[in-house]
């Protein structure tokens, strides 16, 4: 009762809920992820929460096959002390990919989407790091996730008969069918040689 009436008072005052991208493509299996990839967990997750989306387990059931070509995420040393401790970490996620029927016709051609995060770091909170640090990468792969599904959003329910214009090798479609480029690219913050501690 509670939630409703905050949901009617934020409606009131203008506000709108955030409702998950609607994909006319309403079968999607997803290919080439690690079994205990998360970037797959929160890909089923968000697909799953889409009105009507089933994720299936075999391309012959499937509308469309979303085929992970790299899916990693890594952390390097931003900055550290003259004495060689690291002071600074930046988290990286990045997702190459590219979508196509299950025949092999290509929908959204090959795309890289990578986000990037600055983190202060000490050793003497280890834990509470590493703690943060799985947030943030886990904030980043909700992330690129959103967008891959605004992207398989664009495409339209007869695949066959219309061809995508996000079909164009290195282009993908947005949410309003333009082309865009890749999503900004990892922060090139200059890294060093420095060690990471023990548990990084």
């Amino acid at each position: 009762m509670a939630a409703l009436l905050v949901s009617v008072a934020l409606t009131g005052c203008g506000f709108a809920l955030k409702r998950p991208p609607q994909l006319q493509l309403k079968r999607v299996q997803l290919s080439g992820f690690a079994s205990l990839s998360p970037m797959a967990d929160e890909l089923r997750r968000q697909l799953r929460a889409s009105p009507g989306v089933e994720v299936v387990e075999s391309a012959v059931r499937a509308d469309l096959v979303l085929q992970a070509l790299e899916d990693v995420r890594d952390q390097v040393v931003a900055g550290s002390t003259a004495a060689g401790q690291v002071r600074e970490l930046t988290l990286r996620a990045r997702l190459r990919f590219r979508a196509t029927t299950p025949a092999g016709r290509e929908l959204i051609g090959i795309t890289e989407l990578a986000l990037s995060r600055d983190m202060s770091y000490t050793e003497t909170a280890a834990l509470a790091k590493d703690y943060e640090s799985q947030l943030m990468f886990r904030a980043m792969q909700s992330d690129i996730a959103g967008q891959v599904l605004r992207r398989l959003a664009a495409l339209p329910a007869a695949v066959d008969a219309a061809p995508s214009a996000a079909s164009a090798p290195g282009a993908t479609a947005s949410a309003g069918g333009a082309a865009s480029a890749p999503a900004r690219a990892a922060s090139a913050a200059p890294a060093t040689s420095a060690a990471l501690p023990a548990g990084w």
